[in-house]
């Protein structure tokens, strides 16, 4: 059976045979950052900032200008990809992971269990998985804090979406529209519908005058019927 060399290892050749060496996990693990805004003209400086102050280099910081919605973005994907045991994941609050409770809990489980990387977040020191900063009760402290933190966060979304729900509610009860303000017509295109409406004038010189297709024409004729001639 053929021996198939660890991940992480380096190879060489002495002057006859073809050598390979196993790098301890300890001293060949990576950090890594991850960085995410909304928005294209929202600003991530203030996340590198961070990640530069702990001696990150800016080779293994990733970036994203995208919803977290969830992980279908692009720089994200790649970190993951290269994220191996051992090595150090690096963010700078727990929503820049992700926004929604469920997805959150998961990719943290995947990352640290399937993975076996650890996790740090830098807005709350109590998340922070490396197994030389805590033992395995830390890490259960860990777990469940972000459970908590993540259903807190989930929570105050749905409280946003239910009070913006209330409040366009009760802005239609006062009368409020939304969506796009009504078209002011002249009042020389009135008194074309006018005269149409009334026979004066025919289909061929109310197009003429108003200078619109009959489809046009008709559309605005009923809008004009509905809201000025009553």
């Amino acid at each position: 059976m053929r021996f198939m060399p660890p991940e992480r290892t380096i190879y060489f050749r002495e002057p006859s045979v073809f050598c390979y060496y196993i790098i301890e996990k300890e001293t060949f693990s990576m950090t890594y950052a991850y960085a995410r805004v909304s928005a294209r003209d929202q600003n991530l400086s203030r996340q590198i900032e961070a990640f530069s102050a702990l001696g990150i280099d800016s080779r293994y910081i990733f970036c994203d200008k995208k919803s977290g919605k969830d992980f279908d973005r692009s720089n994200y994907m790649r970190m993951i990809r290269r994220l191996r045991c051992g090595d150090l994941l690096v963010i700078k609050s727990i929503d820049r992971l992700g926004r929604n409770y469920t997805m959150i809990i998961e990719e943290w489980s995947r990352i640290t269990k399937k993975i076996r990387a650890d996790i740090l977040v830098l807005d709350m020191p109590l998340l922070d998985t490396r197994t030389g900063a805590d033992t395995l009760v830390g890490k259960f402290i860990s777990d469940i804090v972000l459970q908590i933190l993540s259903f807190v966060a989930e929570n105050e979304r749905e409280n946003i979406r239910a009070r913006q729900a209330e409040g366009i509610a009760a802005a239609k009860k006062k009368g409020v529209r939304f969506g796009r303000p009504r078209k002011v017509y002249t009042s020389e295109f009135i008194d074309i519908v006018k005269n149409y409406k009334a026979g004066n004038i025919s289909l061929s010189q109310a197009l003429s005058a108003s200078r619109m297709t009959p489809g046009n024409f008709y559309h605005h004729c009923k809008i004009v019927s509905e809201n000025y001639l009553k």
